[in-house]
């Protein structure tokens, strides 16, 4: 039987954390909702079908998945992450192997998904769970392996012993589960915990509790796979993005001279050679050809330059074509 693989990208909640009237998962970070990343990373994996579950300002998040192709399911109330999947099942109908994540993980890879999968592929356990490891762990679910090193439980921090606490290896919130042992697992799940709350990762104790195996996916770069829950990991999350950006367009020939400090959207092309000063921002459907020198602070929007054009400091360009080796004088503006 060929195996078919869904995802289901929990995008229910309300992110109090934040301190925002707007749902988590619509805040911008680099250039895009926070959700559009987790998409896109989801999409190149090769899911044959994806489910967004969607709550809190529903018509919001409705409104920015329109484009993705996606399925979306209403989860009424908020009761929880296992809750949330349940809600998702009839979308995942004939989906053998279902891939659960959140979508408010805008760091995380395509190519760690694909890792995922293909380590469950060949160990074939019922669950695999992703884990990472922080040095300050407090508020993650902690991971409790077996001998074998297999994930026995996971124990939320409220309902943790001091000794639990104590470890550092934590649950990512990313997992891939054989799709009918999973529903039928969830429908097993109480609410007798702190929260009152279907907890997806019970799932774990039923696993075992049966004699099924739960394999952990160790990931040793935290960030990349840790969900945003406050502004300061909002920050955190757009400095990564546009570190990446950035390294990926040095490595494609582009000169960048304060890279910390520069922003390039990723739908922007920037040519071979181009020189970049500091403090320099691009975005929205912006092309650079061949040997293109932007000096210190410009901002260019929506703009298609040709080969070997010169941007003054300072400058603000919106919506130009500008010719093969134009110079544009510095403090330059057409708002």
């Amino acid at each position: 039987m060929t195996e078919s693989i869904g995802a289901i990208v929990l995008a229910a909640g309300k992110g109090t954390r934040m301190k925002s009237a707007q749902a988590k998962v619509l805040h911008h970070i680099f250039f895009r909702p926070m959700l559009h990343h987790v998409l896109e990373a989801v999409l190149a994996a090769t899911m044959e079908r994806i489910v967004v579950v969607i709550g809190h300002q529903q018509e919001a998040v409705q409104g920015i998945l329109s484009g993705f192709p996606v399925e979306t399911v209403l989860q009424e109330e908020q009761r929880g992450t296992g809750h949330a999947v349940l809600c998702a099942e009839a979308g995942c109908a004939g989906m053998s192997e279902i891939l659960i994540l959140c979508g408010d993980t805008p760091l995380v890879r395509t190519e760690t998904l694909s890792a995922m999968l293909a380590q469950h592929r060949q160990e074939q356990p019922v669950l695999t769970v992703m884990s990472t490891e922080l040095a300050q762990p407090f508020g993650y679910g902690r991971i409790l392996r077996s001998a074998e090193g297999q994930v026995e439980a996971i124990v939320e921090e409220k309902d943790a012993s001091e000794e639990q606490r104590a470890i550092r290896e934590i649950n990512a919130g990313i997992y891939l589960a054989d799709a009918d042992f999973l529903f039928t697992a969830l429908r097993q799940v109480g609410t007798n915990n702190s929260q009152g709350e279907v907890y997806l990762t019970d799932i774990v104790a039923i696993a075992r509790r049966e004699n099924k195996r739960v394999h952990p996916f160790f990931h040793p770069h935290a960030l990349d796979v840790l969900g945003v829950n406050s502004r300061v990991e909002l920050a955190q999350a757009e400095a990564a993005l546009q570190e990446r950006r950035n390294f990926e367009l040095m490595r494609a020939g582009v000169t960048m001279l304060n890279p910390a400090t520069i922003r390039v959207a990723p739908d922007c092309n920037i040519g071979e050679d181009c020189v970049l000063h500091g403090q320099v921002n691009i975005e929205g459907e912006c092309s650079l050809g061949r040997g293109c020198v932007l000096e210190q602070g410009v901002v260019l929007r929506d703009c298609r330059l040709g080969a070997a054009v010169r941007v003054g400091a300072n400058s603000v360009i919106i919506g130009r074509h500008v010719a093969d080796g134009a110079i544009i004088a510095p403090l330059s503006r057409n708002l």
